[in-house]
């Protein structure tokens, strides 16, 4: 050390256990500022630098980008902050590898004439998957009276979201169901869109109601009938259409439901089912049309 209380570049280099052209480096990206120049016109540093050079390290020996670090020096931002950002970037990346792995093992597992039709398949999810497309799709169905805040409840709760760590089967119902989104035209949605009546916020806000409802019987382990649930769905439908929930009517809800019951909606609902870990909506309102079905034959 200099009589000025300095460090020398070699000197920084060997009490941080690093070599000097490492302190060089983090010199020229800004990292390090040099307290002076020799005579000579040699860097020479503080040696509180020795600190900083140590931070450094340890944050680089964390992959922390050399922008992020200079950031984290000159502005004082926490190291707490740093590291949960790290956290979330390399849960990202964790999640990435995993949908991968079991992606891979979905070819690996194909029989011979399946594996082109799964790597297309596959092939057109995005890694991390993205369920943006199906929200799309749902955005597209609901009906285009239906209040914003309904429409954000409803889809979020429609849309899948892709499992943390996928098994090879989840990752082909994703891919199946973000293809059936993707695919979906006008003319397409038009035949399977969700039954509605002249209000529709009236419909799905006692729909959402029913539900919930249904969640708890399944929970008790009811069998589809009669019930607070069902009393629930069929009256949304009987308010909707402005109209009383009689006896009558629910028979015609019965009639109407079974008719504007399509493929390709359950479809949707299995491959959801797959992919969601409680009752799926096309679960519970299966549930609510079979308890319908049942207690307007016997009527």
């Amino acid at each position: 050390m200099s009589p000025d209380g300095t460090l020398s570049i070699g000197e920084l280099a060997a009490r941080a256990g690093t070599t000097v052209k490492t302190v060089r480096f983090y010199s020229d990206q800004g990292l390090l500022p040099e307290a002076a120049r020799s005579s000579g016109g040699h860097r020479r540093y503080a040696p509180e630098a020795l600190i900083r050079l140590r931070t450094i390290r340890s944050l680089r020996a964390l992959d922390v980008p050399v922008p992020e670090i200079r950031h984290v020096l000159d502005s004082g931002d926490g190291l707490e902050a740093v590291v949960a950002r790290r956290l979330d970037d390399i849960g990202g990346q964790l999640a990435a590898l995993r949908w991968r792995e079991a992606a891979l093992r979905a070819l690996q597992e194909s029989e011979p004439g399946q594996l082109a039709e799964r790597l297309e398949l596959i092939g057109s999810v995005s890694v991390p998957p993205e369920t943006s497309a199906i929200a799309h799709y749902w955005r597209r169905l609901l009906p285009a009276r239906l209040s914003a805040r309904l429409r954000s409840a409803v889809t979020e709760a429609a849309v899948p979201q892709p499992p943390a760590d996928p098994t090879t089967d989840q990752v082909l119902a994703f891919a199946r169901v973000h293809a059936l989104a993707t695919a979906a035209t006008d003319h397409c949605l038009a035949s399977h869109r969700p039954l509605t009546e002249a209000h529709p916020d009236l419909l799905y806000d006692g729909l959402h109601e029913a539900h919930h409802l249904v969640e708890a019987a399944v929970r008790a382990g009811r069998a589809p009938g009669p019930g607070e649930a069902l009393d629930c769905y069929a009256a949304a439908y009987a308010r909707a259409a402005g109209t009383r929930d009689t006896p009558a009517f629910r028979r015609a809800l019965a009639v109407r439901l079974a008719a504007a019951d399509h493929p390709v909606m359950r479809r949707y609902w299995h491959l959801a089912g797959k992919l969601t870990p409680g009752l799926t909506l096309g679960a519970a309102d299966t549930w609510l049309r079979d308890a319908l079905a049942r207690t307007t034959a016997t009527d």
